[in-house]
């Protein structure tokens, strides 16, 4: 099956996903900001690069995309039908990174939290946020 785009539209529409910064990870930022909570972001010196470092508490945080990081059994995961090969091999990668960052930093002695975008929707925000605080204490 080939690209319902041409070449330069997907371009410009892959070019708009960020990798940081993102609306889910800065409601996470936010309600902990707000909560007291002081962080780093992005740390490059730890595996995996997490969204938030809390050195503090000794815990990170990942805040993952349902697609990219193939959240299994959610309906913000659908597989693309067009260059699926291709796509699920990089969502197979990007899980496989997730999995050895997470073993290491374990074994580095850091608590991991993992927050999923479909969690931080509306009707389940609350519950998710107040779930990061209750783990961080």
């Amino acid at each position: 099956m080939t690209d319902v785009h041409d070449k330069p539209t997907r371009s410009y529409n892959m070019s708009c996903i960020k990798a940081k910064d993102t609306k889910p990870e800065m409601l996470v930022r936010k309600f902990l900001h707000a909560h007291g909570f002081r962080y780093k972001l992005h740390d490059k010196r730890l595996p995996g690069k997490p969204d938030i470092v809390l050195t503090k508490y000794r815990t990170v945080i990942f805040v993952h995309g349902c697609f990219w990081h193939g959240h299994k059994n959610c309906k913000y995961f659908v597989v693309p039908k067009t260059r699926t090969e291709w796509w699920l091999n990089k969502i197979n990668q990007n899980k496989a990174n997730d999995a050895k960052a997470v073993k290491t930093l374990k074994k580095g002695g850091w608590k991991i939290i993992n927050v999923w975008e479909c969690n931080l929707k509306k009707s389940k925000l609350d519950s998710t946020l107040y779930s990061i605080l209750k783990k961080l204490s």
